[in-house]
């Protein structure tokens, strides 16, 4: 488990102090994999690289399983940090190394017989999927290629935590997605916790458990994906969420409503059932419906016709299917 107490960061420059955290208070359970998300200068990387005091809180405490890695000896903080793998956005490969010889560089620091460091090297590349290219080197590999290295190499010293800041932001959509696959399989084949920072929902909504909104230095929300999903509480949230919600709630001229999508089954056609079923003509003015395991979760705007009779058919149908609606202005 990992846990965040109190945590600031605050960085001193000649002109003025830079907060760049504060009061961060955050638990990651054991086996999820947990999102924090934010828009650029919000303090996310700063975040993800105080949980292994790549860079050290100026106040406040970093648990790891109990362990207060604040006041531990250097000697020690180096032992727990085996224990807690790094990728980043530019990869961070050594150029003069070839493939396997970069995934062994964590294991040479540990000081692993070279024959066992080479073993453990390839199984991991077979488990990226580059089994086939151990002998090239970083210039010879697409990007998604470079970052399938990066995870192998963090995942040498079999750790227990794996922390992705920005992993994908430097891949294609078609790569991003085969990377978020690979880290969900990981996940779940090896058990390893994921912390993923990223300033984009659709990463977080691809794999994560749980997420936490970060805005201006302080967390925003926390929740499970599903819940911040379907009923964000905090303006940061609805402005990553419904980026467009607000923009298209003003064009609109007549009645409108805001139907919450909050755990329904995707597979049912709700929208034409509704129109079908009341037999009112309906204008969908904007939609943010995400799948996520065969549910549906979002907001949908719909206009309706300037009538009592309708709006009280469609809200009547709307409640006895289960779903949530606020009226809009």
């Amino acid at each position: 488990m990992i846990e965040l107490k109190n945590l600031g960061k605050t960085f001193h420059t000649k002109e003025q102090d830079i907060i760049a955290l504060r009061d961060i208070n955050l638990t990651i359970e054991d086996g999820e994999i947990f999102g924090i998300i934010g828009l650029s200068g919000a303090g996310k990387s700063t975040l993800v690289r105080c949980i292994n005091l790549l860079e050290r809180p100026t106040e406040g405490d970093v648990l790891i399983d109990g362990q207060s890695l604040t006041k531990m000896p250097r000697r020690e903080l180096l032992e727990v940090r085996r224990n807690i793998g790094m990728i980043f956005q530019g990869f961070n490969l050594l150029e003069q190394r070839n493939v396997l010889r970069n995934v062994c560089y964590p294991l040479e620091i540990a000081r692993v017989p070279r024959a066992q460091a080479e073993a453990r090297a390839r199984e991991l590349l077979k488990v990226v999927g580059l089994e086939d290219r151990e002998k090239a080197y970083p210039a010879q590999l697409s990007g998604g290629q470079k970052q399938r290295v990066a995870i192998a190499r963090a995942l040498a010293t079999n750790p227990k935590y794996l922390l992705c800041d920005e992993a994908t932001s430097a891949l294609d959509p078609n790569t991003t997605r085969a990377i978020l696959e690979l880290l969900r399989e990981i996940n779940r084949s090896m058990g390893v916790t994921i912390v993923v920072i990223t300033h984009e929902m659709k990463v977080i909504d691809t794999i994560c458990d749980r997420v936490a909104i970060i805005d201006h230095s302080r967390i925003a929300e926390v929740g499970k994906v599903s819940d911040v999903f379907s009923s964000p509480r905090s303006d940061i949230a609805r402005e990553l969420i419904l980026p467009m919600a607000s923009a298209a709630a003003t064009t609109a001229c007549g009645r409108r409503l805001r139907i919450v999508f909050d755990g329904t089954s995707s597979q049912k056609p709700l929208i034409s059932n509704m129109i079908m079923t009341c037999q009112v003509a309906v204008s969908i003015l904007f939609a943010d419906i995400k799948d996520v395991n065969g549910a549906s979760y979002g907001h949908m705007i719909i206009e309706l016709p300037d009538d009592d009779r309708a709006e009280l058919k469609v809200i009547s149908w709307i409640m006895n299917n289960g779903l949530k609606y606020t009226r809009e202005a």
